[in-house]
């Protein structure tokens, strides 16, 4: 919106004695603060470059979508700071001997300070008659992260649901031939052990290995199958009042002589007694069964698991941090994706079952891990209230 008021002022720049002057740097000043109020209150971040590319202004959300500080206004070089922008912009393009200057619409990703999608627009700034500089541009950034994420995700989810409802099918029709072999299979062992009674001879002995390898390996395949199943058919959770730490008390009982067959010791480290959560029993004891199933296989006699809870106003969280070999850093991003796996017999569904566990019961996992040092689980459970808030949608 012009001020025409302050245009005639300026056009009278000359005349002005300088009791006007002063009134009108005072009123400058006035028009400069509620602009910048204005531009503060936007969301998009918005930028002005000269064609050197260095910030000459940059409203707060600006500074907070690139992580610029208010002391480099002026002197720092957007091209240098952002170099996933620079890549996206091209700095050639605001090279002020071109006699065009381009106006740029683009999606960009920024890495740092964290990861964003934005959506870029760029406007050239037209020179001004007689000034010294060639102009510039407006940089418009609209942060699109939680869109594009929202999209992306999706887009994975729809893909993963129509892969699992193939593949479950397969996996069904699979276990139809595997029960037929295991039937055969026994009567075969039945004949097998009346010729062993009536005579014995090595061949007897070489089939009857033979025989027991077969059913060890429909064993295993009827095993692979069913746990396939739990993980791509979940289950509605059953909501009840659940205790956690008994729940893991119970978890280690079952494990307690693998436990002690490895030489592993076990400490729960609980500052205050720990709130009940709603949970399905079920459930939540196989996360529980999978992640310190996990953390004992990966480390060596003498090795130690601590197990502690952590409690805020929204979340109960709890805490497996073992002594193992850990996890590298490129293979961090598989461990919850279906059949990654470095164990020789895995199956690799144990942990995407607990990340989709714990994403029914409203929960999130973290994984922290570091080669020779160990693996931090963490498991973050809503405390009863958040979860009704969120069933309620407030």
């Amino acid at each position: 919106m012009k001020n025409t008021g302050l245009d005639k002022i300026l056009g009278r720049l000359e005349d002005l004695d300088s009791v006007n002057l002063g009134i009108l740097v005072q009123r400058l000043a006035r028009e400069r603060k509620l602009q910048e109020t204005v531009f503060n209150t936007i969301q998009d971040g918005i930028l002005v470059i000269d064609t050197d590319g260095i910030v000459q202004y940059a409203n707060d959300a600006a500074l907070n979508i690139i992580g610029l500080k208010e002391n480099e206004i002026g002197s720092a070089r957007l091209w240098k700071m952002v170099p996933d922008l620079a890549r996206s912009i091209d700095p050639q393009s605001v090279d002020a001997s071109r006699a065009a200057k381009p106006v740029l619409a683009r999606e960009v990703e920024l890495t740092y300070p964290e990861r964003r999608f934005l959506r870029l627009y760029m406007v050239p700034i037209a020179a001004q008659v007689g000034a010294s500089d060639s102009g510039g541009y407006v940089v418009v950034l609209s942060d699109v992260t939680e869109d594009k994420v929202t999209l992306e995700e999706r887009i994975e989810s729809e893909r993963i649901d129509s892969v699992m409802r193939l593949a479950a099918g397969v996996a069904h029709e699979l276990g139809n031939p595997l029960n037929s072999l295991t039937i055969h299979l026994q009567l075969i062992k039945r004949q097998l052990d009346q010729l062993q009674n009536n005579a014995k001879s090595p061949a007897a002995n070489s089939i009857a290995d033979s025989l027991q390898i077969c059913q060890g390996e429909v064993t295993r395949l009827d095993g692979i199958i069913t746990h396939f199943l739990e993980a791509v058919r979940p289950q509605k959770p059953e909501l009840n009042e659940l205790n956690l730490i008994q729940l893991v008390e119970e978890v280690l009982r079952v494990q307690e002589a693998e436990l002690v067959d490895r030489e592993l010791e076990i400490n729960i480290e609980v500052n205050e007694k720990p709130p009940a959560i709603l949970g399905d029993y079920g459930q939540i004891k196989q996360v529980f069964f999978n992640v310190i199933k996990n953390a004992m296989e990966a480390m060596q006699p003498g090795g130690k698991l601590r197990i502690r809870t952590a409690l805020d106003d929204e979340f109960l969280n709890l805490q497996f941090i073992d002594t193992g070999s850990g996890i590298a850093e490129a293979d961090l991003a598989k461990v919850l994706q279906a059949y990654y796996t470095t164990k020789e017999d895995g199956h690799g569904l144990g942990m995407m079952i607990v990340q989709r566990v714990m994403r029914d019961h409203g929960g999130q996992i973290g994984i922290e891990s570091r080669q020779g040092i160990g693996t931090v689980i963490s498991l973050q459970f809503p405390l009863p209230h958040r979860r009704t808030r969120l069933l309620s949608g407030e």
